[in-house]
């Protein structure tokens, strides 16, 4: 399996979410249902910026600053900004896969340690990393009353097939 099917896989699974909080309140979006973020709007917000915060990385800066939820207040805001994060890495992805995944990238953290890894294993953390939030999503607005969307890999490849895909 290419690794770019899988970014695409976690992009498709990323918007199954985007979508379903679309249709809540702007209450339910900001309200206190507990977890490492304290809202559905934090939760999501977090997954958003992590994902630019590594394509960004991959492109080779250090960003050293967190999204502010003031700045990103509404889910079309946060979708927005995870489409530019999006075009990167769709790009580096099909661009890595026909040089090289083991490309070393270095970058500085917030406490300004350099880090190296290669961009096969970076890409392999941000996928990680959004799927453990949006289980956090997902039990977030289980403690809403809402159902929250199937994002099974294998529901994503189905997709892929339907009428007008």
């Amino acid at each position: 399996m290419q690794l770019s099917e899988l970014v695409s896989y976690n992009q498709w699974a990323n918007h199954q979410y985007l979508d379903a909080i679309s249709k809540l309140s702007g209450e339910q979006f900001e309200r206190n249902v507990g977890g490492s973020f304290p809202s559905l709007h934090e939760t999501l917000l977090h997954l958003a910026w992590a994902e630019w915060l590594w394509a960004a990385r991959w492109e080779g800066s250090s960003p050293q600053f967190r999204a502010a939820p003031k700045k990103y207040p509404t889910v079309e805001s946060i979708r927005a900004y995870m489409k530019g994060a999006e075009e990167i890495q769709l790009r580096v992805c099909a661009s890595g896969e026909v040089t090289n995944l083991a490309v070393r990238i270095r970058y500085a953290n917030f406490k300004n340690e350099v880090w190296e890894y290669s961009l096969e294993q970076m890409v392999h953390h941000v996928l990680m990393h959004s799927a453990y939030h949006r289980g956090q999503l997902a039990d977030q607005l289980r403690r809403l009353g809402v159902e929250p969307p199937t994002t099974d890999y294998l529901n994503y490849v189905d997709s892929l097939h339907e009428p007008g895909a």
